[in-house]
């Protein structure tokens, strides 16, 4: 198509030529969301839109944005990793004292955003967020490589520091400290499961006529499906 021509000569411009093929393997027709063919329960279509994003991503299909705000409004976004999706919610792990742990103990509403360019799709959703249990929390921290625990130990996240020099010595206390036994998870850092009320599934089509398909939550567990305008 003229759209897909296009993005392949700004690829190629732009010294992406090594991803231009992938684009066109994934990209040779025109793929529909149809209310006829969508699952309707949307973690079951997350999950099928997820299987194709990791097959054709590569890169870390489950990053996503995060938005949450402030009690006065402001709002702040920042990426994550999805480390869990299922009918509870989905999860991602942080430091509760972090900016982002502050704002959703003031205001426990927070969107995502996953944007899987090569499939041109989007999943957005939204929700209000609770912690995951200290057993999850615990589970997930001893599965982190080791650097990634102790880093995740000693940093005082969206804190000032005086310098990475001093978040390096910190790091190598610690280290020392424990030696060969297991790095403590600290009370600070932990688990966050987004339930959702609102997930919207967009995709990509020819002269930006794209498909957009949302789900609202029901207070009886179903899902309203409703087709979106462009």
């Amino acid at each position: 198509s003229s759209r897909m021509r296009k993005r392949e000569r700004s690829w190629r411009s732009n010294g992406l030529e090594n991803d231009v093929s992938v684009y066109w393997k994934m990209n040779t027709t025109d793929m529909p969301l149809d209310e006829a063919t969508i699952d309707h329960d949307p973690i079951a279509q997350f999950h099928r839109w997820y299987r194709e994003a990791e097959q054709s991503e590569g890169t870390l299909p489950n990053a996503m944005a995060l938005a949450t705000s402030s009690p006065d409004g402001m709002p702040s976004v920042r990426m994550v990793l999805l480390k869990q999706a299922d009918s509870a919610g989905f999860v991602f792990y942080t430091h509760y004292e972090s900016r982002k742990g502050k704002e959703l103990a003031s205001n426990a509403s927070a969107a995502l955003l996953f944007h899987w360019t090569l499939l041109e799709r989007q999943v957005r959703i939204e929700g209000v967020v609770e912690r995951v249990s200290e057993r999850e929390s615990d589970d997930y921290f001893r599965s982190r490589p080791r650097e990634s625990q102790l880093s995740a130990a000693i940093s005082p996240q969206s804190s000032v520091v005086g310098s990475r020099a001093e978040l390096e010595r910190l790091r190598d206390e610690l280290a020392r400290s424990v030696g060969n036994g297991p790095v403590p998870r600290p009370a600070s850092w932990g688990g966050y499961r987004v339930k959702p009320v609102r997930l919207e599934f967009w995709q990509g089509r020819e002269g930006r006529l794209h498909d957009r398909i949302s789900y609202d939550a029901r207070p009886d567990g179903t899902w309203e499906i409703n087709r979106l305008a462009p």
